[in-house]
């Protein structure tokens, strides 16, 4: 059973790690870089250049799966085709589409052309870049960095870009740049609840980082953005370096006849996680559209895109041993937002669907404690 696996995100590498060698198993995961990237913690990198990579090979032993380093051009389900550039063309029985997503700009005027993205390893090595240039003694320009979107990425990257700022400052003798969080929502943080937003919002508020809630970006140039508020006023906001990390949508690289989609671009998935029209293909993580129990989209994010991966990776083996598959049951552990060094606000699932709200440094601890066990189930 020729098998390819794409992408070695959280949910690709959760797959590839599930499996188990097999003689009538043949599995190549093609992933484009050799190694997987902790993308939930490219916030850290971005500031403080933190390593958040670990490398594919050593991941993969026992797996029977082999690695192919190459990016994915297309994929076409009707003629059963993976094309990648200047590389080979994979033929598959079954595929395992865990590809992700990318920034979406909502067409705003200039923002593509002139923000910055947080999606890769290559954006956060720039903007960490850009921040240390802003203190050297020759730099010439705004130094100001505004930061649209104020959800679990935004948040997490203004808080590390201050703590950075203010370290950087006294090191060097030079005034810290001004931080502006633009969010077009009546207020940051929409995952969590009003108490531990209102914390949140007074870590940043201490940090000295101005949010701008209800302000809709309208325009962005090389040197500024453009801002409208709910009464229709607008203000202009000097930048020296403009940040997006207001939306994600599907990668649009997979095509078929009969391809169904949903909001976002995400992939109708059925209850095992395949293409109901192409059952041989499994879509996992940002670019499915998999649904819980109350019929309600699954959340895009890293916990629910390592559960997809090792159910997958598990349904696979049952595949070529011809067993039944197994449904998906989404659980949402919890969510915890990291503030800046061992600061943090979140909530763990508790029994009966409660929840337990928890902050500060055990809050840290929390999410440092997700981070081992995604590491422990890969490794």
């Amino acid at each position: 059973m020729k098998t390819i696996i794409l992408g070695a995100g959280y949910a690709g590498l959760a797959v590839a790690t599930k499996l188990k060698p097999h003689p009538d198993l043949d599995v190549t995961l093609v992933e484009q870089n050799p190694y997987h990237t902790f993308e939930t913690r490219l916030h850290e990198a971005a500031a403080h250049n933190t390593k958040v990579t670990v490398p594919l090979a050593p991941l993969l032993r026992g797996t029977g799966v082999k690695l192919d380093l190459a990016i994915i051009a297309e994929v076409n389900l009707d003629t059963k085709e993976v094309k990648t550039k200047d590389g080979p063309t994979y033929k598959y029985d079954n595929l395992i589409v865990g590809l992700g997503s990318v920034t979406n700009f909502y067409r705003i005027p200039g923002l593509a052309e002139n923000a910055a993205e947080l999606k890769e390893l290559k954006d956060a090595d720039q903007i960490f870049g850009y921040v240390n240039r802003t203190f050297d003694a020759g730099f010439v320009g705004n130094r100001d960095i505004v930061v649209g979107g104020a959800g679990l990425t935004g948040v997490e990257l203004v808080t590390e870009l201050a703590q950075r700022n203010e370290s950087l400052s006294k090191a060097r003798g030079i005034a810290p740049f001004k931080i502006y969080l633009v969010e077009a929502g009546p207020a940051i943080l929409p995952v969590i609840d009003t108490a531990l937003r209102a914390k949140a919002a007074k870590v940043l508020s201490d940090y000295g980082i101005e949010i701008l809630t209800g302000h809709r970006l309208m325009q962005a140039t090389p040197d500024s953005v453009t801002v409208q508020t709910a009464d229709g006023n607008q203000r202009v906001i000097p930048a020296g370096k403009i940040i997006w990390t207001g939306g994600i949508q599907a990668r649009d690289i997979v095509k078929a006849q009969n391809l169904k989609k949903g909001p976002g671009g995400r992939i109708v998935v059925d209850k095992e996680l395949r293409i109901p029209e192409y059952p041989e293909v499994f879509v996992v993580g940002d670019m499915g559209l998999a649904l819980n129990e109350q019929d309600k989209p699954v959340p895009t994010t890293a916990q629910h895109a390592g559960q997809q991966g090792r159910l997958t990776g598990d349904n696979i083996m049952r595949l070529v041993r011809g067993e039944a598959l197994h449904p998906y049951v989404p659980n949402t552990l919890g969510e915890f937002i990291s503030l800046g060094g061992l600061m943090a606000v979140g909530w763990m699932k508790l029994p009966w669907n409660q929840k337990l709200a928890i902050t500060g440094g055990l809050a840290h601890v929390m999410k440092r404690a997700s981070e081992w066990r995604w590491r422990a189930s890969i490794e």
